[in-house]
């Protein structure tokens, strides 16, 4: 079946605006990754372009994987949404494992492929939202009557969470949170509900954040940056100093001082503010429009699935979409010194090829979404 999809599928079927503001991010990502990592890459690799060419081996390995995906159709994943859980489980409990999880800066959060390295939480995202999309449409009718049908999409959403949370991914948790949260209110979660789950999420948080005294540290950094700016406040500082000496035209492609050694993860974590830097206040503007459009376009073909009665591909458009907006959001809060620090990339643009190998997956599974909504109108539910 899979193979008469692919002969009646050409690229004049794919949605053009997925295609070509994907394709921009992913170019635009690759340049800036190549300004980003010179001095970083030559220092660990001995060569300025390494960490680029590496990037760029992704970007082909994740389109021959997006090209993949594109070719299934959606009712596969759907059928197979517990599988898709039981991995999500695996990965993210695998990390936890000596031996088989790989420590970083104190989190467990890769597993090591050879001489690769996966970070769970990428594919674990994509798995547990074909699994919650598959749960909405089997239990729509449940999830809109009360707790009766939230629950069981919540416990799996905490167990989740806690592992994330025992590595820890505390970027990853807010991510899930918001996949989750999105996914069910356009189920039709009654929005008492959720503002009781978010009031009690809010509250444990907050313990979380004064629970530790690294905590602490990193949310006092947060606020007061200028007080340890040689300390705690050190990335902030620094990614705000190089921001701030972009001013609004910038200083021009590869001329950022930032990333000579002073600004930490210039070519993943902070790439934003070597962004910033080189690129100055219009050209973050003109990103964070290319990412508003992204998702703006996805939540179209969520309508237009609803519309044609595909909820699944609904459902998954919504969780593919809020989690890339998610991570975009908090990165850039992040580097602009409205968020706490969080170890998550910028999609699509940051060094990183799990990260950009699922992004692709992800936008994938959206292409498949509007490419399945734009076929014979089926009756819709209500």
């Amino acid at each position: 079946m899979n193979a008469a999809v692919v002969r009646r599928m050409d690229l004049g079927d794919l949605d053009p605006w997925i295609v070509g503001l994907g394709l921009v991010l992913l170019a635009f990502g690759l340049v800036m990754v190549a300004s980003a990592s010179v001095y970083v890459s030559a220092e660990i690799d001995g060569s300025p372009w390494a960490i680029a060419l590496r990037q760029a081996l992704f970007a082909l390995v994740g389109l021959g994987a997006a090209a993949c995906i594109l070719a299934v159709p959606l009712h596969v994943w759907e059928r197979l949404s517990f599988l898709a859980l039981l991995g999500a489980v695996v990965l993210l409990a695998a990390v936890l494992v000596p031996h088989i999880g790989t420590r970083v800066y104190g989190s467990a959060r890769w597993i090591r492929l050879g001489p690769l390295e996966l970070q769970a939480s990428d594919p674990a995202l994509v798995l547990y939202g074909l699994y919650l999309s598959g749960y909405a449409v089997r239990r729509n009718e449940a999830i809109r009557a009360g707790w009766a049908g939230l629950l069981p999409p919540l416990i799996v959403a905490a167990v989740l969470a806690v592992l994330m949370l025992l590595e820890p991914d505390y970027g990853g948790t807010a991510v899930l949170v918001a996949l989750t949260g999105a996914v069910l209110l356009v189920a039709g979660a009654r929005w008492r509900d959720l503002v009781i789950l978010g009031v009690v999420l809010l509250v444990f948080f907050l313990l979380l954040a004064v629970s530790a005294p690294y905590r602490v540290a990193r949310l006092v950094a947060f606020l007061h940056p200028w007080k340890n700016a040689l300390g705690s406040g050190f990335q902030l500082v620094e990614s705000l100093m190089a921001i701030g000496h972009g001013g609004w035209w910038g200083v021009g492609l590869g001329r950022s001082v930032a990333k000579m050694f002073y600004l930490p993860e210039p070519e993943s974590d902070f790439i934003f503010s070597v962004i910033g830097e080189e690129l100055g206040g219009f050209g973050m503007l003109a990103l964070i429009a290319l990412y508003a459009a992204l998702v703006a376009r996805s939540g179209w073909i969520a309508l237009r699935s609803f519309a044609a009665g595909r909820d699944y591909a609904g459902y998954l458009t919504v969780a593919m979409a809020s989690w890339f907006g998610c991570d975009a959001f908090i990165n850039m809060g992040v580097s602009l010194g409205a968020l706490p620090t969080k170890g998550l990339t910028l999609p699509l643009v940051s060094a990183g090829g799990s990260g950009l190998v699922t992004m692709l997956v992800a936008l994938a599974l959206v292409l498949r979404a509007a490419l399945e909504s734009s076929g014979p109108r089926r009756e819709a539910r209500p």
